[in-house]
């Protein structure tokens, strides 16, 4: 039966394929699909897996000390009879068997029907017996993961026999995650959670890969293998597509790759308005490698580098200094002398380090909390490491420090005592560095656009982080799904911030930017044209689709017709002011 479910979009295209299903249980178990004819030798790998397990078990129990508590026993014995139950291997087998799925894979879709079976219990005693049925699971898959190990298998395999028509289906999927189906033929994602601004939404774009996020229970209503129409643009899902209707979008998925194309002959036209106003378009850059295609793009430089994501995903210590440099150097050697903004590391709300919080939505810090430049300062000589790194490429380069979520004075001060600290410690080891870099702030708290002179009178330049900007002036925690339909670009009071904090810039002569979602997004370019912005920072897929905005652009007809959207507070008068502007 043909049904649509709805989300919100966050990467524009079509994608059509089969949905591979990622169970909620965890994104740290491998997911590929067996290649056709091994499906008996991966099942093969669950049962010797399960006899590992039962080997231990048994070990455990021969090597209990004589005054060992009875309960100690007791366990082994509950943890003895739920492996031997043939009831735990016979679904993950079948799932090997009829649809491919991996070992460790098929084990956590049965483990996630277990327990939700458990959950519906009301008798205490039984509910409990759901961690004991968890704790063997895990037990069985640590033993996969160590045959893994000993084959050298990557956690994500090449996969053709995925296919090139496959769109991942998920509850939700941590940044990392994401970065690491990089590699794979997929299509498309669909999460139960999630936002606009999200960060996994915005490693979806870097991707160039159609995603929706916020789909609810879309992970409990499709099915592995069910046909899906993903569209980018409007946010809709379409499971179990007719013939028409998958005619309809294939032609849609024509004609879209068609304007693709159109827009390539835009990379090399200068960026300026109708009225000859000179734009310089930057690019937001996730990892070094994306440096290359941002300057066939066109990009005259890289307004945001995102340095956390070489902290993430990282089952070894975080990267050092000199593992750091290499890759902050690698990205302004591919730049060839173009100023590339290296912000330091914005830990926290949904990026956690590491490869053991996958579900980042749930384990990272509050928006509110310890992030960014304030866990940066509790913890200094990480902070230092990294300060040493950024210095050191700027001895190659146009590198230049970028600072998240400030606020104080206080935190200002600190900031700059550790950048000269780290000089110094350059100093007396000889290496060199930049002694005059640029640093800049980010503005994407109220009450840093609130106090702007502060940071006029102490930075080189300043960039608008919008999409934390508007979570906190609006009080919503981009990250939560349940309030994500409320993050709105066009409120008045996020207009107003941003007119205010443009025009304070530009009578200072400070360099100004913004390099929040808002400024990727063609439907808002003219609008950020009418206030006065000139330098727009977005991920390198977006370049050319604002570039085309610009260029049918008068930013002398659209300063004149700005003051009315600003008047505008209520609904239908701001609509009809932003009509009248964009006309």
């Amino acid at each position: 039966m043909t049904f649509a479910l709805h989300g919100i979009p966050v990467s524009k295209g079509i994608a059509i394929g089969k949905a591979v299903l990622i169970s909620r249980a965890a994104l740290e178990v491998s997911h590929y699909l067996v290649e056709p004819g091994k499906e008996e030798a991966e099942a093969q790998k669950l049962l010797d897996a399960f006899n590992q397990v039962r080997l231990e078990l048994d070990q455990l129990r021969l090597g209990l000390p004589k005054d060992a508590p009875q309960e100690m026993a007791a366990f082994l014995d509950v943890h003895g009879m739920i492996l031997a139950d043939p009831a735990l291997a016979e679904k993950p087998m079948k799932l090997i068997r009829t649809q491919r799925l991996n070992a460790a894979w098929a084990l956590t879709t049965e483990l996630n029907d277990l327990l939700e079976q458990f959950a519906e219990i009301e008798d205490l005693y039984l509910k409990e017996r759901a961690n004991d049925i968890r704790q063997v699971a895990e037990r069985v898959i640590k033993a996969l993961n160590a045959q893994k190990d000993a084959l050298n298998h990557s956690d994500f395999l090449p996969s053709s026999d995925v296919g090139v028509e496959s769109i991942i289906v998920a509850h939700d999927i941590a940044p990392h995650d994401m970065l690491r189906f990089k590699e794979h033929a997929f299509t498309g994602f669909v999460t139960d959670l999630g936002g606009k601004t999200s960060h996994t939404a915005i490693v979806a774009r870097s991707m160039e890969i159609p995603a929706v996020v916020g789909v609810r229970h879309a992970s409990e209503m499709v099915r592995h293998g069910d046909w899906l129409i993903l569209d980018g643009e409007q946010g809709i899902v379409v499971v179990a597509p007719d013939e028409q209707l998958l005619v309809e979008y294939r032609k849609l998925q024509t004609q879209t790759l068609k304007e693709a194309r159109k827009l390539q002959q835009l990379k090399h036209s200068k960026t300026e308005t109708l009225d000859r106003v000179d734009i310089e378009l930057f690019a937001n850059l996730e990892l070094p490698e994306d440096a290359v295609q941002a300057i066939k793009l066109g990009a005259v430089g890289v307004g945001l580098f995102r340095s956390e994501f070489l902290f993430m995903d990282r089952k070894q210590a975080l990267p050092d200094e000199e593992q750091q440099y290499q890759e902050y150097r690698r990205v302004v050697d591919l730049m060839h002398g173009l100023p590339v903004n290296i912000r330091t590391i914005d830990v926290g709300a949904d990026k956690a380090l590491g490869s053991s919080s996958n579900d980042v939505s749930q384990t990272g810090t509050s928006p509110l909390g310890l992030r960014a430049i304030r866990w940066s300062l509790t913890e200094p000589e990480i902070f230092l490491a990294q300060l040493r790194a950024i210095l050191r490429a700027s001895a190659h380069g146009q590198a230049r420090i970028m600072i998240p979520m400030l606020a104080h004075a206080k935190e200002i001060e600190e900031t700059f005592r550790l950048i000269e600290k780290a000089k110094q410690q350059l100093l007396q080891r000889g290496q060199s560095f930049n002694p005059n870099i640029q640093v800049g702030a980010m503005i994407e708290i109220p009450a840093a656009a609130l106090v702007l002179p502060l940071f006029i009178n102490h930075f080189d330049f300043l960039s608008i982080g919008t999409n934390d900007l508007i979570q906190y002036t609006l009080a919503i925690d981009r990250a939560d799904h349940a309030v994500a339909h409320l993050y709105d670009p066009l409120h008045p009071a996020i207009l107003h911030l941003l007119a205010s904090i443009i025009q304070q810039a530009k009578r200072a002569n400070i360099p100004i930017a913004v390099c929040g979602e808002m400024a990727g997004d063609p439907s808002l370019t003219k609008l950020l044209l009418a206030m006065g912005l000139t330098d727009f920072s977005m991920h390198f897929s977006q370049l050319l689709l604002v570039k085309r905005e610009i260029l049918n652009s008068n930013v002398g007809m659209l300063k004149a017709r700005f003051p009315r959207v600003l008047k505008a507070y209520e609904p239908e008068a701001q609509a009809k002011a932003l009509e009248r502007l964009l006309a």
